[in-house]
């Protein structure tokens, strides 16, 4: 018997020379809107813009070379994408920091920025076939599951702000886990659902044009609403209760394609939503000022207004979301400009509403460009879901995908009144680091599961038109 011998596909050397240009192109970008800033706020180019323009480039570039040794195949755009996402969230952080507002903090955010592309690399360098993972599946439930519970049962002094309790605060330090909970319970789902797809998939009744599933199959989307319930009601979160409850039900239409279980999964949180909103005064407050902000918000004195949690007594309940309309409005279609305008009356613009403070200074127009970098993101994430080669990679990048569409979805509707307001933060732009160390990760992640899917198979070994045999 014989086998030919084989060898790998180098990546295109073209394919690295684009990808290494819009990461140029990325932090050129970044960098002129740098200087806009300096010059709207201050007359004069930051003094410091050369050798942030130097360390934010050099920092891209290590990204750059993990990427193309760990992961050559990978899909070009993302890291230019993310990037530059992430880069124009540090210009607003430091838009805001120059205004004096309180809680933006530019150095900090660089730092998560610096230790989020050191995850990515740790990622792909560790994790050279994301396969692995679904063995660990049960293994990652039960971590998502004990990150998402440690919060509620701390004691409000360590876990509590601004009434919700998300955080594991000690001393200096503090965290939300919650944040690397929907990581790995997302690989949770798929390695779950992979099992299990062949039974969820099987129908039971039919009503009008609807194949129902089969009433002993309905168990993991009942636990999973029940899971999002807990969370809304110990811990205060519609965001993160929203977002897992939406990403189950997603992977189970990718996973069984019946859409009979959207819509139970559609009527299963508006009727929990109502439910809730009835018994628990936050949540019935949040629809409150949802369905009239307008009706629910006074000033009582505007500079403390600025700085105070939402739905401070003194200014309203709806006191933030009146302003980032405010925000919108006065933006218009192009924007006052950088430096500009003035975001900085938004309460918590640096994270909550950075993407209400981004509007008023870039405008409707600058908004959708926006929106397109986030849209084109999420498509190459999905379009490795469909190239993967096996299903639970298919399962696990369409996951990831739908949870970054979802969570700016959900931030973007909350600011904007399309939703009520659920408290989580724009990816990659918003202060914090936490939600910016774990989609790190997450991108890391889609690279890994896009080069597997992207790598060509290898070539046999030719010698003058020949295929080399070797005799076992």
């Amino acid at each position: 018997m014989s086998e030919v011998a084989v060898t790998p596909v180098a990546m295109p050397a073209k394919r690295r020379v684009a990808q290494l240009a819009m990461l140029a192109l990325a932090v050129v970008i970044i960098m002129g809107a740098y200087a806009n800033v300096g010059l709207a706020v201050d007359g004069q180019i930051p003094a410091g813009m050369l050798a942030y323009g130097l360390g934010l480039g050099a920092l891209m570039l290590a990204a750059y070379l993990v990427l193309a040794k760990f992961a050559p195949w990978a899909d070009p755009l993302i890291l230019p994408l993310v990037t530059l996402i992430n880069g124009l969230g540090l210009v607003m952080i430091y838009r805001l920091e120059a205004a004096k507002m309180g809680g933006a903090s530019t150095n900090s955010q660089i730092m998560w920025t610096a230790l989020g592309v050191v995850m990515f690399s740790i990622t792909l360098v560790v994790l050279r076939d994301h396969r692995m993972l679904q063995r660990l599946t049960y293994t990652a439930g039960a971590v998502g599951l004990v990150l998402l519970a440690i919060p509620a049962l701390l004691p409000a002094s360590l876990s509590e702000v601004q009434g919700a309790k998300i955080w594991i605060r000690i001393g200096g330090f503090s965290i939300q886990p919650g944040e690397f909970a929907k990581l790995a319970l997302v690989v949770f789902f798929a390695g779950y659902l992979v099992a299990k797809r062949d039974v969820l998939a099987l129908a039971g009744r039919r009503l009008l044009f609807i194949d129902l599933p089969r009433a002993r199959d309905l168990g993991p989307v009942l636990a999973t609403w029940v899971l999002s319930l807990l969370v809304l009601v110990f811990e205060k979160d519609l965001g993160t209760s929203l977002l897992l409850f939406g990403t189950f039900i997603a992977m189970l239409y990718i996973a069984t394609q019946r859409t009979s279980w959207v819509l139970i999964g559609i009527l299963l949180f508006v009727g929990g939503a109502f439910l809730a909103g009835q018994v628990f005064d936050h949540v019935g407050a949040r629809f409150d000022s949802w369905l009239d902000p307008a009706n629910d918000v006074y000033y009582g004195n505007a500079d403390i207004c600025q700085t105070s949690p939402p739905g401070d007594s003194m200014c309203g309940k709806s006191f933030q979301i009146m302003q980032g309309l405010y925000g919108f409005g006065a933006g218009g279609i192009l924007g006052t400009g950088l430096g500009q305008g003035h975001p900085y009356l938004i309460p918590l613009s640096f994270s909550d509403f950075i993407f209400a403070a981004t509007g008023e200074e870039l405008g409707l127009t600058g908004l959708m460009a926006l929106l397109m970098l986030y849209a084109l993101l999420v498509q190459r994430g999905l379009r490795t879901s469909l190239a993967a080669r096996d299903p639970f990679s298919k399962l696990l990048a369409g996951g990831l995908s739908f949870i970054l569409a979802w969570q700016v979805f959900i931030i973007v509707g909350g600011v904007t009144n399309l939703i009520p307001l659920t408290g989580l933060v724009t990816p990659f732009m918003s202060q914090g680091g936490s939600a910016l160390l774990a989609n790190w990760i997450l991108i890391a992640l889609l690279v890994r599961m896009s080069d597997a899917a992207r790598r060509p198979p290898p070539q046999a070994i030719q010698n003058e038109g020949l295929t080399q045999v070797f005799q076992r």
